[in-house]
């Protein structure tokens, strides 16, 4: 959380998959990662999707509230996103076009067969709004 989401090597890998219609999936405080990442059309990639991730209930459980750089629900719902979550340490995952999304470890699980199941489908890369 404290580098990948601020590291512009990271941003651009994750806006290439989406570019090339791949599914990128990620789990817990990685979610924090979207926070710079731009959909093809130019905007922050998780402005309206509906997401999940390390919850504010969840970082005050295990004490780090005042430790991390920010807190990912907070983050996610600042950028625009839809925050969707369930009961602290749930497992819980949420697809959003290409993007899937766990909010803690016990949704690595599910978010992997997600992602796999995803990955199977053949890629179709997303076309660009270009301002004429």
């Amino acid at each position: 959380m404290w580098d990948l989401a601020e590291d512009k090597h990271s941003i651009k890998l994750i806006e290439s998959f989406l570019a090339a219609g791949k599914p990128v999936g990620v789990v817990c405080h990685s979610t924090g990662a979207l926070r710079h990442v731009k959909a093809p059309d130019g905007k922050l990639l998780v402005q309206g999707k509906e997401v999940t991730g390390f919850t504010n209930g969840e970082e005050e459980e295990v004490g780090l509230t005042k430790i991390v750089p920010f807190l990912v629900e907070d983050e996610m719902l600042k950028l625009g996103a839809v925050f969707s979550k369930t009961a602290n340490w749930g497992a819980h995952v949420v697809t959003d076009g290409l993007l899937i999304t766990g909010q803690n470890p016990h949704s690595s699980g599910p978010a992997a067969k997600t992602l796999m199941a995803a990955s199977k489908q053949k890629p179709k890369p997303r076309a660009v709004a270009r301002a004429s």
